[in-house]
């Protein structure tokens, strides 16, 4: 049918069927991208819009009720609502979008509030804005942003002084489009002629499968151009992040190990494929039985997943100093407990997505990825190609957290692309993506801890198993990363932790904002809290007591010599935790069905690769034209690498952060910056932007023969170097370029300096440590089991705080998770494949956030710099953890902590 509508203030029309949803309407037909589709079901709010002046998903109105309404979408709410331009400046100038995939709802729905209320409280913001769901934020700049614009604060920020940029908590550089809807993800920018392509997934944990007629069903369905399965694959049909451990199908051959794997998939034009009932394809099913849980798994006689893994263990991990079991028994204080945790859904906002196209005898992938060159090296084995055969361009990133650090859509769309020679596409549901993509390991850890009568830590003896699902994925990294932390920044000098990663029969586990860190604190840290309670200390002063120091070993033997700043971040706690604690024993004195507690959790975490190389590689150049660029390849998923990688480049070359043009991560246009995860970018890839501008400016030093005090300047065409009140022009355009078109470059690299752990698991594991530590408060509902977190305070030592509001917003957005860890977040596979059912914290959930910035500077890192997102999320549950604790004397030893659990925890307290 013809429909017509009013679109940003202009007439529209097109041709639409009536039951279409308007966000495809708006996408498709009227190509207004910003409006951005997460889950087609109205749980995410990323679709809103205005229809005649009201809140809407778009994703849930009809094509034919949108017929004569006036339409406002974020391309048009700085020219049709009151505030809206005021409304993209404020997110811009307070960090309120991170990757950016639900700022355009958030938008919209401020702007929406702002019409009706144009002076809102901070809690009206909040209702308003509690329909759109964000993964990044924690939701606290975007309070902020909505509140500034409504008072008309609105803040155009300057580009920092020359030589100042480091520390300047400047705008993000590319958060431009970000705010105006124009930014194109995964799914954004598919060519119309794009083949389509949908996957055919396993309905059971386990089940042998026999494929039917594919010819016929394909005849008999129009518009289908191709079904691909195992037997297309040109090279091999295996895939994993780390190469050793590949062991993923593309396409399962003869059984599935997991609901959700893949067996084929059917390429076509776009409204014939999505029309397709893919319950009607010929695939027979023999479902058998399946191990879901690790004990199941590990028990004798279970099924093998993989013939090459016995016991379905697929690695240990060993860190051993001292003699543990020694110290234990001849302990005066010993504490011990089992602790579980559950899978966890990363719930990024963007379903992942992507296009291919051939182009000669090359792949050109766009995707929504966090490790392009893996991405590259991986498909290349898939197809049979050589690594540079495959380009992948990656695309705006919205929300990864560990997850697209793993292949998701790039070998389907890059086999449908090389085998039928047009562009071919492919977006996942929301169901699709909660249900075939990698989780947070569950774990269940057994832990014993042991102390003087004075307070000092002796001896650790922690054992842990990790349910890493049907395939490898990020298990190893997981089982070895852990040993090395379970400790938490403390001196323990007798200690011993060992790991497993398990096979099962679920969702593969894999990489998730800590690589199992956050699952370790949760028993480290409440079995801290249980010996001080038993020497009767308080809990803070007895981490500031055994806290690391710069000269203190850690479990490893690795002996930091600076940067060490966990004591620095108690410190920062107690003036809030004396007063929190004293408010809360006065609330509870008279009240008994409400009760409050405090807690605090410490963390560290080992920044990039643990024991193995990791470097990154940075080009910086000066055209002609008198313009630096920067090539640089780290993906920013939202925490900020194109802004602070630049920030840092711009100090170390002595030129003005204006005078840079950022070349985005590509792998034919960048060098490899390595992937965007294990907290490493802004330490890894930042430190080969420092060098990379310090090498430059040599370079342009020489070319002036100037000393190292010169101070240079760049204008249209030429070169200025100032010394000694001489002034010396240096024409660029009379210079020979090189290959890349630039008349000076450098291109230098760093890798971290560790050493391989030995046998015991004693060596360098890191360069760098990020610490911190996170005070909770909370209320405990006590005839309901309900958790209410009422506020946070976050130290945090990150060496140096490159960009202040991006550090704060990677605080805030992890501590937002730490609280769905600790309270909400649980997924079962084969439950729960959406946004409704599997809850994320809302607006409404998160607390009001202090960050304190610790800067104790690592000679290592770039200025001194550390990484931050990871440790953003990991003392936080714990901490939560401890306050209900001492809020009732319920232990919590499963997360998460649900409201029936803590009512059973509260029953079992010992009597007082």
């Amino acid at each position: 049918m013809a429909i017509a509508f009013e679109l940003n203030g202009t007439p529209v029309s097109c041709e639409a069927a009536p039951a279409l949803r308007l966000s495809e309407v708006l996408r498709r037909h009227l190509f207004q991208m910003g409006t951005k589709s997460g889950c087609d079901a109205g749980d995410c709010g990323a679709c809103t819009v205005l229809i005649d002046g009201e809140t809407a998903c778009a994703c849930l109105v009809p094509a034919a009720q949108a017929d004569g309404a006036r339409i406002v979408t974020i391309e048009g709410i700085a020219a049709n609502t009151a505030k809206g331009d005021a409304l993209q400046q404020a997110f811009l100038s307070r960090g309120a979008a991170q990757c950016g995939i639900c700022t355009p709802g958030m938008l919209v729905a401020a702007a929406a509030l702002l019409e009706n209320d144009p002076a809102p409280s901070r809690e009206t913001i909040a209702d308003a804005l509690g329909g759109v769901l964000c993964r990044c934020t924690g939701y606290a700049k975007i309070i902020d942003a909505v509140a500034d614009a409504a008072a008309g604060i609105i803040t155009r920020q300057e580009s920092p002084q020359q030589g100042h940029a480091v520390g300047s908590a400047i705008a993000r550089l590319d958060g431009g489009p970000k705010v105006a809807g124009s930014e194109l993800f995964g799914a954004d920018a598919v060519p119309p002629d794009a083949l389509w392509i949908r996957a055919v997934r396993s309905p059971h944990h386990r089940a042998a499968f026999l494929l039917g007629d594919l010819a016929a069903y394909a005849a008999a369905h129009p518009g289908i151009v191709r079904i691909l399965t195992a037997s297309d694959i040109p090279g091999r049909n295996v895939f994993g992040v780390i190469p050793p451990f590949a062991d993923q199908p593309v396409f399962a051959e003869g059984e599935v190990r997991f609901r959700g794997e893949a067996v084929a998939a059917v390429v076509g034009e776009r409204e014939a494929v999505e029309g397709l009932d893919l319950l009607a394809f010929p695939v027979t099913w023999e479902e058998r039985p399946a191990v879901l849980g690790m004990a199941e798994a590990l028990a004798e006689g279970a099924p093998r997943l993989h013939e090459a893994r016995p016991g379905n263990v697929l690695i240990r991990g060993l860190v051993e100093r001292g003699d543990a079991a020694a110290a234990l028994a001849s302990a005066p204080i010993r504490v011990e407990g089992l602790f579980e945790t559950s899978f966890v859904e990363h719930a990024y906002i963007e379903p992942e997505a992507g296009w291919a196209r051939r182009v000669g005898g090359r792949i050109e992938i766009t995707a929504s990825t966090q490790a392009p060159y893996m991405d590259r090296d991986d498909t290349a084995a898939i197809m049979g190609l050589r690594p540079e055969d495959i380009r992948i361009i990656p695309s705006a990133c919205g929300g990864g957290f560990g997850s697209k650090l793993d292949l998701s859509v790039q070998p389907y769309v890059a086999l449908a692309a090389w085998l039928t020679g047009r562009p071919a596409a492919m977006v996942y549901s929301r169901q699709e993506s909660i249900q075939s993509t990698t989780k947070r390991h569950p774990a269940v850890m057994r832990s014993v801890m042991a102390a003087t009568r004075e307070g000092d830590l002796l001896a650790m003896d922690f054992e842990a198993d990790f349910n890493t699902g049907a395939y490898a994925s990020w298990g190893p990294t997981v089982a070895n990363r852990v040993p090395v932390h379970a400790s938490g920044p403390y001196a323990v000098p007798h200690y011993r932790a060992r790991t497993r990663a398990v096979l099962t029969h679920c969702v593969p586990a894999g990489a998730f904002r800590g690589f199992g860190v956050p699952q370790t604190v949760i028993a480290q840290e409440q079995l801290l809290d249980m010996l001080a309670e038993k020497i009767g200390i308080d809990p803070l002063d007895f981490r500031i007591r055994n806290a690391l120091t710069n000269d203190t070993p850690t479990v490893t033997g690795q002996v930091m010599g600076d940067g060490v700043g966990i004591r620095a971040c108690f410190e920062a706690l107690k003036p809030h935790w004396q007063a929190a604690r004293r408010q809360a024993e006065a609330f509870n004195a008279g009240h008994s069905h409400v009760r409050r507690g405090v807690g605090v959790a410490g963390m560290f975490y080992g920044c990039g690769n643990t024991s193995l190389p990791n470097p990154s590689t940075i080009r910086f150049g000066l055209r002609p034209d008198g313009r630096l660029s920067l090539h640089q390849g780290a993906v920013d998923i939202g925490q900020g690498a194109n802004t602070v990688i630049t920030q840092i480049a711009a100090d170390a070359v002595g030129l003005p952060l204006a005078m840079i043009d950022l070349v985005s991560p590509d792998t034919d246009l960048t060098p490899d910056c390595g992937k965007t995860s294990a907290s490493r970018q802004t330490f890894v890839t930042g430190k080969a932007a420092e060098r990379a501008g310090l090498a430059l400016r040599r370079l342009l030093l020489r070319l002036a023969n100037a000393s190292e005090a010169a101070r240079l300047d760049l204008g249209p065409g030429r070169l200025r170097v100032i010394e000694g009140g001489l002034l010396r022009d240096v024409d660029l355009h009379g210079l020979p370029r090189d290959a890349h078109g630039y008349v000076l470059c450098a291109e230098e690299s760093f890798d971290p300096p560790t050493s391989p752990l030995d046998a015991k698991g004693q060596g360098k594991p890191y360069a760098v440590y990020g610490y911190g530590a996170h005070l909770a408060e909370i209320e405990v509902d006590m005839r309901l089991g309900t958790v209410k977190v009422m506020r946070i305070v976050a130290a945090h030592d990150v060496g140096r705080a490159i960009n202040p509001v991006l550090v704060e917003g990677q605080i805030e957005g992890g501590v937002a998770q730490g609280i769905g860890m600790a309270l909400m977040e649980e997924f079962t596979p084969g439950r729960g494949e959406n946004l409704h059912d599997y809850l994320i914290p809302t607006i409404g959930d998160v607390p009001p956030i202090e960050s304190i910035l610790v800067e104790c500077a690592s000679s290592a890192g770039p200025f001194g710099a550390k990484g931050i997102g990871e440790q953003a999320l990991i003392p936080t549950a714990p901490a939560i953890l401890n306050a209900i604790h001492h809020a009732c004397g319920a232990r919590l030893t499963r997360t998460p902590a649900t409201p029936d659990r803590v009512l059973a925890a509260i029953r079992l307290r010992p009597p007082a």
